[in-house]
């Protein structure tokens, strides 16, 4: 079992990739709590898949401290957190709202930042751990219509490399996944013809699933990427190739 015994905090673990994720991770002998601002579906996906749950907003700075106090008591430590919570408000810049452009940011990446400063506490003390930040090519590439997520997402990049050379000398490895078009409830905005266009434009000819993440993510978890810090590794099936 590639994370045997390792305590692993998943953030937006209800649905989709962030369960996709928890499933993988328990097979490979992880303990698991999922986090999620949706309570009813949370523990709906903790009781089926055999994980623990907390319930949070993560733009919320006192709700995740909360959390990662609760941790504290329940497992004495953290060995890896996934920072996979987001939402989107797509819209083009001029019909973007200020509420919507708030909650894409403060969603995707202070909750980034949130969870991130709580684990990094917490794993420079032991002089080990993993984050892993979920991105997107949309954050490498730009994309119509996403100026909210776009920004947040190209923001994790940053975030990730600057917390991978402040933590890295405390033995503290993060790195991020920028996944392309994948198959989630997140893409019920995406119209069908945008869609259709991806999967064309994609060499592999396909939507991403879950799994082609959740996989991913166990790499950059596992001892196998022991060397592996600052990393953006896509995970697009080609698209933005060249």
């Amino acid at each position: 079992m590639r994370l045997k015994n390792k305590r692993v905090l998943i953030t937006g673990g209800a649905r989709g990739i962030g369960r996709k994720t928890a499933e993988v991770f328990l097979e490979e002998g992880a303990r698991v709590a999922i986090a999620d601002y949706d309570e009813v579906k949370g523990r709906e996906t903790a009781r089926e898949i055999g994980a623990e749950f907390h319930q949070v907003d993560v733009s919320d700075t006192a709700v995740v401290q909360e959390v990662f106090s609760k941790i504290d008591e329940d497992w004495e430590g953290l060995d890896v957190l996934i920072n996979n919570a987001g939402t989107t408000a797509d819209g083009f810049l001029v019909k973007t709202s200020e509420e919507s452009w708030d909650r894409v940011i403060d969603v995707n990446l202070k909750g980034v930042y949130n969870c991130g400063r709580e684990a990094a506490r917490r794993m420079m003390e032991q002089e080990k751990g993993v984050i892993i930040n979920a991105s997107s090519v949309v954050g490498l590439y730009g994309n119509i219509g996403q100026t909210n997520y776009a920004a947040s997402k190209s923001g994790i990049i940053g975030l990730t490399k600057t917390w991978a050379k402040e933590l890295g000398p405390r033995g503290v490895r993060v790195n991020a996944v920028a996944p392309g078009f994948i198959e989630t409830d997140m893409l019920e905005s995406v119209p069908d013809k945008i869609i259709d266009k991806m999967s064309e434009k994609t060499p592999l000819k396909r939507l991403g699933r879950p799994e082609d993440i959740a996989y991913a993510y166990l790499y950059l978890a596992s001892d196998e990427a022991d060397y592996v810090n600052g990393l953006i590794m896509s995970v697009d099936g080609g698209l933005v190739i060249g």
